[in-house]
């Protein structure tokens, strides 16, 4: 996994993992709108659950 802190959002960038890590972040008390999934393209990101950058 790769997470990047930009701008006081969290950055997903890779995940090769099982984990949800977006959700296990929101479990963990981090806002959505925090979360960044730099995984996707910027054009999708507006149809996540997550913030757009």
């Amino acid at each position: 996994m790769h997470l990047d802190i930009k701008d006081g959002k969290i950055w997903i960038q890779h995940n090769m993992t099982e984990v949800d890590l977006g959700q296990e972040l929101v479990n963990r008390g981090v806002p959505a709108e925090d979360i960044i999934l730099g995984l996707q393209p910027p054009y999708k990101r507006p149809y996540t659950n997550y913030g757009v950058a």
